[in-house]
């Protein structure tokens, strides 16, 4: 029976009694392939392939779970995160423009 079973699988080269651990290394070679491909389908999947571009710049106006305000700005490859806060400003200053939100949600600034 065994010999049966070597003369069959001949096409691969080498039978399996030389090295048994050889087909457990090959099986780590497909997955670590087969993350790589996930990671590139999840970037592709949420249109994150800019922020591997060290070219790209966009802004990106986040809102958290908790109802938290973040900007991440992109430019060239610094990225820069700002939380926006409910907080009560005091001192001087001057106004620089005004933001107006749509009845679609988005928020277009006017300056002044």
């Amino acid at each position: 029976m065994r010999q049966k079973f070597l003369k069959r699988n001949r096409f691969l080269g080498k039978s399996f009694t030389e090295d048994p651990l050889s087909q457990v290394a090959n099986l780590f070679d497909i997955s670590v392939v087969f993350i790589v491909c996930l990671i590139i389908a999840l970037f592709t999947a949420y249109n994150l392939l800019e922020l591997l571009n060290p070219k790209s710049e966009f802004t990106l106006v986040k809102k958290t779970l908790q109802g938290e305000m973040e900007i991440i700005t992109k430019k060239g490859i610094e990225i820069k995160a700002k939380k926006i806060t409910n907080k009560t400003l005091t001192g001087e200053g001057k106004k620089l423009g005004t933001a107006y939100q749509l009845k679609d949600g988005t928020i277009i600034y006017v300056p002044e």
